[in-house]
């Protein structure tokens, strides 16, 4: 029985240990991937399901009109200046949008670097963190929002609708070192990790 107990502790460590590895590693990778993508983050004016909808109808719209600027461009500083230099352009289609639904609320399109909650999005988790973004604000901004990854460029193929296709994938890898691209996929297994740890602390716990 002692040597079990044995077994089961240097489990328990290991996989702490493992765990608090993974934290450091990621917060490092955090900082490198935020170099190196551009997000598009659209928040609505409330909660409430119309604007909510409203929302969606903004995407779409601003994604259209996007798609075709940013289509062949493989450098996060040629996306950057083209979206700098179309952001009227993105209000006037935004506004267009807000006008025919029948609703009055301003919107404002800016590039700016904002705070990310952990976001999953595909198969892939991109950490919390600060990045840069394409951040379309429609009237109070106060609800919940939607967002994708602008550059490289994973809006404008299926992955608008969050599912991410090879084409939208290979796009992530160019940007990407091996290692970071890896490490969007690799919460899922930090979460095994520190569920097995937790089961393993309880049953020592309760024995």
């Amino acid at each position: 029985m002692r040597r079990w107990i044995e077994i089961g502790i240097t489990l328990a460590v290991s996989a702490l240990l493992l765990g608090g590895l993974w934290q450091s590693n990621q917060q490092n990778v955090t900082q490198e991937i935020a170099q190196k993508v551009i997000r598009f983050h659209v928040r609505a004016n409330s909660d409430a399901k119309a604007d909510q909808e409203l929302k969606l109808k903004v995407r779409d719209a601003v994604g259209a009109y996007m798609q075709p600027k940013l289509a062949g461009i493989f450098d996060i500083e040629m996306s950057r200046q083209t979206l700098k230099k179309s952001l009227p352009q993105i209000e006037e289609t935004a506004a267009r949008v807000i006008a025919k639904e029948g609703y009055d609320y301003g919107v404002t399109a800016s590039l700016t670097v904002t705070d990310f909650p952990e976001k999953t999005y595909g198969d892939y988790t991109f950490p919390a963190g600060e990045y840069e973004a394409l951040e379309l604000v429609i009237g109070k901004g106060a609800g919940h929002n939607w967002w994708c990854v602008m550059y490289p460029n994973l809006c404008f193929f299926n992955s608008v609708y969050e599912v991410v296709d090879e084409e939208a994938e290979r796009s992530l890898q160019q940007a990407l070192t091996k290692e970071e691209y890896q490490s969007l996929m690799e919460k899922k297994n930090y979460k095994v990790t520190s569920l097995l740890a937790e089961r393993i602390r309880e049953i020592f716990e309760n024995h």
